[in-house]
Formats: structure tokens, C-alpha cells, sequence
């Protein structure tokens, strides 16, 4: 492939066929951006941009960009866990107690966990976690009933190591979990979680090919015979494909997976989730959430907002982190519509909510990004919400 974005640019759009004025007009970039792409007086654009471009281009995204994976965890996000982090590689700073722990009490304290997840108290759990993770090595060692325990103690280990950007170790922690989960559906929640993080490095066509490749091996005989508990890992694969297709401007594959999806949804009947990983939740409402993700991925500001009006409420809630990223994409759209006032109060909504999740997400800097260049003054609100993000001064 070329070396430069555009070189292969220039090379897709020749061999489309397009000149760079109906380039432009088919994708919405602006034809000045696409020249200096192309002349290289740019040399790297976002990967939204890049999207539109290869959509009008039909070719996938990272023919045009290469990787672009959010930043990883701040040096002091990396200190705040150093003892997490020592601890998935079995290193533990405080020596095992006298008692040895039994199923029934380091299943407690895995439950116990619940609220701080709902409440999003990330800081919370990762000063609990390298007990849990000590305690859950030595019962996985002494009674085989705790491997299951051990299991779901690493994957919300890496679960919110990823949410943390703390890629690297979140990276070998989920491969353990997936090499010894012991059952199908343990592993397929953790392929799911390595897929999220694949897409958070900009690894898009391996998330794809990675969730594409588990949903055809979870896809049941028949679905009127199939347990909640397979469709959940099935519906929630078909949904990993979508968002890795999507972004990867693959619109075709992205669509077919989310209607299946759906369809899943649809024989569920509800909201669905275990309560040994409440981070996935899988049903309707996650669905409705979804389609408005893949909207706004495809720059649909007006079809995401009467998307999200039509969220079921009641039943079992999704997942609380999918409906802040939901709400996220509520912000992006009315960003995009000028509806500043709208958006940050959706992000204050969040920020109240969820303090220590918001500063995670780069989507949200983005966001506020947007918002910032687009004011000549800033209002009192949005320099709280540039200050919460981390928006660059």
C-alpha cells in the first residue's frame, strides 16, 4: 500500500473513478481537504472523515488511515493502579490471609461489587480488586468450584482496564480469561470485551474478523430452543460486528449484523442480563441504543436524535455504560446540529452521573472539542465540562 493517507487516497479515488470534486460531493468533505490529503500539505485526518471518505470510496476505512487508537491511560491513571495492575500478573503487595477463602465468600464480595459498577465508581473497585484477584487465585488453586469465580474476577479486572485505557495489561488479562473460561458463554463474554478493546486501538478489521468468526460459532440450531443465555452471547457478538463494520465503512455487513441482531432482541423479549457481568446487557433497549450509535458513526445528527426517542424505558435497564455512551452520541448529534445548549446539558447529565467515567472517554474530549471551537466565548458550564474532560488549554 501507499505510505502516506494521501497516497492512498489518491490511489482509491483513481481507481473509482472519481475526480476530488465528486469525491467530495458524494462524501461530504470538503474538496479543499481532500487536496491537501492528496498534495499532502495534511497528512492525517480524523477517522470520521476517513470514514465518509472510504464509504464514497467503497473500501474500507483502514485502506485509507492507518491504526488510530485512542491514547492510553495517563501516567497518573497507571500509578492510581499500579496494585491492580501488578496483581493480574500475580504479583500481590499483601500476603494471603490465614483463613483461606471459600466460593461462597469471594462470591459475596464479586456481588457486593454491583453497586460500585452501577454507580460508577471506578476508583472504588480498582482499590478492591487486587484482593479479589489474590483471593480468587488461591481458591482456583485449592477447590475447582472456584474457577469459574477466578474467571469472572479477571474479566472485570480487564473490563475496567480497558475502560481505564490501560491497554496494554488489558490485552493479556483477557487472553487468560479467554484461554481458561470454562464454559463457551464465559468465553464469548470476554472475546466480546477483547473486541471493545480491539476497536479502542483502532484495530478495526481484527475486531471485526474476531466477533464475525464467534458469532457464527454461537449462532444456535434454532433460536425457539436456544437459552436466554445463548442469545445474549449471540445478539451481543452480532452487535460487536456491527460497530467494528461500521467504522471499518463496511455499511452493508454493519446493517445485516444489527438486523439480526435485533431479531435476537426480538425473541428475548426483554433486557437480559446475568448478573455474575452486568456489563453486558444485551435486548431492545441495548438494540434501539445501538442503531443510534451506528447512525451517528455514519453522520446522521437529525435520524439519532428520533432514534433515541425511541429508547424503551422500563423492564430490565441496559447497562449503564451503554447508556452513557448512548448519551454521548445524543451530545454528538446535537453538537453537530448546533444545538449547544441541548448538548452540554446532556453532558452535564453525565458528568453528575458518572464522574469518574466521562474523563475515560475520548469521544467525549471530542465532543466538547467541537463545541469550544465553535464559540467565541465560552460559558461557564463548558469550561467545567473542557476542565472534566481534559480538553487541552
Amino acid at each position: 500500500m501507499p505510505d502516506t493517507i494521501g497516497d492512498r487516497l489518491r490511489a482509491a479515488r483513481k481507481r473509482s473513478g472519481q475526480t476530488q470534486r465528486e469525491l467530495a460531493r458524494a462524501s461530504g468533505v470538503s474538496y479543499s481537504l481532500i487536496q491537501q490529503l492528496e498534495q499532502g500539505t495534511r497528512d492525517d485526518t480524523r477517522m470520521e472523515t476517513a470514514r465518509k471518505l472510504a464509504s464514497a470510496l467503497r473500501v474500507p476505512t483502514t485502506r485509507l488511515v492507518s491504526e488510530q487508537p485512542e491514547e492510553g491511560a495517563t501516567a497518573a491513571t497507571v500509578a492510581q493502579w499500579a496494585a491492580v495492575r501488578r496483581a493480574a500478573c500475580g504479583v500481590f503487595d499483601q500476603e494471603a490471609p490465614a483463613e483461606p477463602p471459600t466460593v461462597g465468600g469471594l462470591k459475596a464480595a464479586l456481588d457486593a461489587t454491583a453497586p460500585l459498577y452501577n454507580a460508577g465508581r471506578l476508583q472504588q473497585l480498582g482499590l478492591l480488586l487486587p484482593t479479589l484477584i489474590r483471593d480468587a487465585e488461591t481458591l482456583a488453586e485449592l477447590d475447582p468450584a472456584g474457577r469459574s469465580l477466578q474467571v469472572r474476577t479477571m474479566h472485570l479486572t480487564a473490563w475496567l482496564l480497558v475502560q481505564t485505557r490501560q491497554f496494554d495489561v488489558a490485552h493479556d488479562v483477557v487472553e487468560r480469561v479467554i484461554s481458561e473460561a470454562p464454559d463457551r458463554l464465559q468465553a464469548a463474554a470476554a472475546v466480546n470485551t477483547k473486541g471493545w478493546l480491539l476497536l479502542r486501538q483502532g484495530h478495526l478489521a481484527d475486531a471485526g474478523s474476531l466477533a464475525e468468526k464467534w458469532a457464527d460459532e454461537l449462532e444456535p440450531a434454532r433460536m425457539s430452543r436456544a437459552t436466554m443465555g445463548e442469545l445474549h452471547a449471540w445478539g451481543s457478538m452480532l452487535l460487536r460486528v456491527s460497530a467494528a463494520s461500521v467504522r471499518n465503512a463496511r455499511d452493508a455487513k454493519a446493517d445485516d449484523a444489527l438486523r439480526l441482531a435485533k431479531s435476537v432482541s426480538v425473541a428475548m423479549g426483554q433486557e437480559h442480563a446475568p448478573r455474575e457481568d452486568l456489563q453486558r446487557t444485551f435486548g431492545p433497549t441495548t438494540i434501539a441504543m445501538k442503531m443510534a450509535e451506528s447512525a451517528m458513526v455514519r453522520d446522521r445528527p437529525n435520524e439519532v436524535l428520533t432514534l433515541a426517542q425511541r429508547v424503551p424505558d422500563g423492564g430490565i435497564e441496559a447497562s449503564i455504560y451503554n447508556l452513557n455512551r448512548h448519551k454521548l452520541d445524543v451530545a454528538d448529534a446535537q453538537t453537530r446540529l448546533r444545538q449547544h445548549h441541548q448538548a452540554v446539558e446532556t453532558l452535564l447529565g453525565i458528568m453528575r452521573d458518572q464522574p469518574e467515567w466521562l474523563p475515560n472517554q475520548r469521544y467525549a474530549r471530542d465532543i466538547v472539542g467541537r463545541i469550544v471551537d465553535r464559540r467565541r466565548t465560552l460559558t461557564p458550564k463548558m469550561r467545567v465540562l473542557a476542565d472534566q474532560v481534559g480538553l487541552p488549554m
